[in-house]
């Protein structure tokens, strides 16, 4: 994407030694036998890097459609309720404090009137690409990019994907501008030193320092999540602003914050450049992102659900559904499959397939590894490009702990009806789905602290499936070992659910 008539922003780099021998006092230490106490050391500053980069941080505002801005941020006498005593966040309250953040100098205007979305975002090659956050230019009619300077530029929208949050720019300029290049997100590590750069609250030009307090986080904000958590402090209009290493290369794009009050309490969260990196370039070549689909819906492998399919360790995504006709269906992929491995990549955890098959080659077979009736298949299919219309289905945990339910209970708990015509009807069940309708779950019943709703479908019990509520009653009384599986459909989707039993053997 670079100019090859433009240097990238470089510095005269410290050594990364003397700079943390010196912060954490190792340096006086080190040299106390061969100097006087008297004399002092210099600690290096990160001011030569700050300089050297500032010219390509820039400010993005946004003015959005009246009656069309984003929704306003709470107050802060209104925000999110902290966390209970005990250290439990409720996912309703964790949701509130991760934050998207962005200031709305309209906010407190009525809806027709326009909206301003403050943010932030970096120059990416010297023709004049910039490299922002999606929710900054959400509902965008015009955009501007504030230089350091204080020269203002009118930008168009190159494009944007909402998956992960990126959006690209460009101004059109007589020369070449300065700007950063992009560093390798895999190779930093927990502790690493970061500089964050941007605008919050509009105050321009602003700088803090941190480390990378946590890889890969989850954070619940799209389907290929996979943040850097850093605790330099970063705030409203610090959205779509770079996260440096000491290199200064962009490691991260800042996108969010957990906060119980708007405002920073050193954890904030950054899209990993190496994750970034690629859709930015299809965004300049295509003004769009295409990625690889498997046609399959997938949820978490807990400890009862890995118990129920006879495996030892939690590693994998559980195919909950397959969407009919895709390349999963074709290539003989099954409900309650867990995949193991897409491309000899392990799948560690379930967030990990979205991301892997988003990557894989458009066109061509995956080797894909899944775990059947208690041994490993491989599976050739053939990826499709992710329809427009399709988001990438994932089922999320239930953050409740259930009770150990006795057989008796499990039966007694509920009341279960035919899946008739008129209820298939009121429900909106698909027609290829077929069960037992959930008409009413007993409020003290061990079965209300699990995820099972009236006008749920149970489609199978133990991987059987059920015709009448007589056979599911059957079942249940008769289950054994220490869970019963349960596939669920709600609304339309599939999804299963293990239910711990009290007494259960091994």
């Amino acid at each position: 994407m670079a100019d090859a008539r433009a240097a990238p922003i470089k510095r005269n780099r410290q050594p990364k030694i003397a700079l943390l021998a010196a912060l954490f006092g190792v340096a006086p230490l080190l040299g106390c036998m061969q100097q006087p106490r008297s004399a002092s050391v210099a600690v290096p500053s990160f001011a030569p890097l700050v300089q050297e980069v500032l010219p390509a941080v820039v400010n993005v505002s946004a003015i959005q459609r009246p009656g069309k801005a984003a929704a306003a941020e709470p107050d802060e006498e209104e925000g999110a309720k902290p966390a209970a005593a005990d250290g439990h966040v409720p996912r309703a309250t964790l949701d509130e404090m991760l934050r998207r953040f962005f200031d709305q100098e309209q906010k407190k205007h009525g809806p027709s009137l326009p909206g301003l979305a403050l943010g932030s975002g970096f120059i990416i090659d010297p023709r004049g690409y910039v490299v922002t956050d999606d929710h900054v230019l959400e509902n965008a009619d015009a955009v501007t990019v504030t230089f350091n300077d204080m020269s203002q530029h009118t930008a168009r929208i190159i494009g944007r994907d909402t998956m992960t949050d990126l959006a690209l720019l460009k101004i059109d300029m007589p020369g070449p501008l300065p700007y950063v290049r992009w560093g390798d997100s895999d190779a930093v590590r927990v502790g690493d030193w970061v500089l964050a750069v941007g605008n919050p609250f509009g105050l321009d030009d602003t700088v803090s320092s941190g480390i990378i307090s946590a890889r890969g986080r989850d954070i619940h904000a799209g389907p290929y999540d996979d943040f850097l958590q850093i605790d330099a402090s970063i705030n409203r209009g610090n959205s779509g602003g770079p996260t440096f290493n000491l290199d200064g290369a962009v490691i991260g794009i800042n996108t969010a914050i957990y906060s119980p009050n708007g405002g920073s309490v050193g954890i904030g969260f950054a899209i990993p450049a190496n994750l970034a990196r690629p859709v930015v370039e299809q965004l300049e070549e295509n003004g769009r992102v295409r990625r690889g689909w498997l046609g399959v819906q997938i949820q978490e492998v807990t400890p009862e659900i890995a118990r129920s399919f006879g495996r030892a360790d939690l590693a994998g995504a559980l195919v909950a559904g397959v969407s009919p006709g895709g390349p999963a269906a074709r290539a003989g992929i099954e409900q309650g499959d867990v995949i193991l491995k897409v491309n000899r990549r392990d799948v560690a955890r379930m967030r990990d397939l979205p991301l892997i098959v988003a990557e894989t080659p458009i066109g061509q077979p995956a080797e894909v590894t899944v775990w059947r009736h208690d041994r490993e298949l491989a599976l050739r299919p053939m990826i499709g490009e992710m329809p427009a219309t399709t988001a990438v289905a994932a089922l999320e945990p239930s953050l409740d702990r259930p009770h150990f339910a006795t057989r008796a209970e499990l039966g007694a708990g509920l009341k279960l009806a035919p899946l008739t015509r008129d209820r298939r009807r009121q429900l909106r069940v698909p027609s290829q789905i077929d069960g037992v309708v959930v008409t009413a779950v007993e409020p003290r019943s061990p079965l209300a602290n699990f995820d099972i709703l009236p006008g749920d479908v149970i489609e199978t019990i133990n991987r059987e499936r059920v015709v009448s509520p007589s056979a599911a009653f059957a079942k249940l009384a008769a289950a054994s070992g220490n869970n019963v599986l349960l596939l669920i459909n709600r609304h339309g989707t599939s999804h299963f659910l293990a239910l711990p039993l009290a007494g259960g053997a091994g």
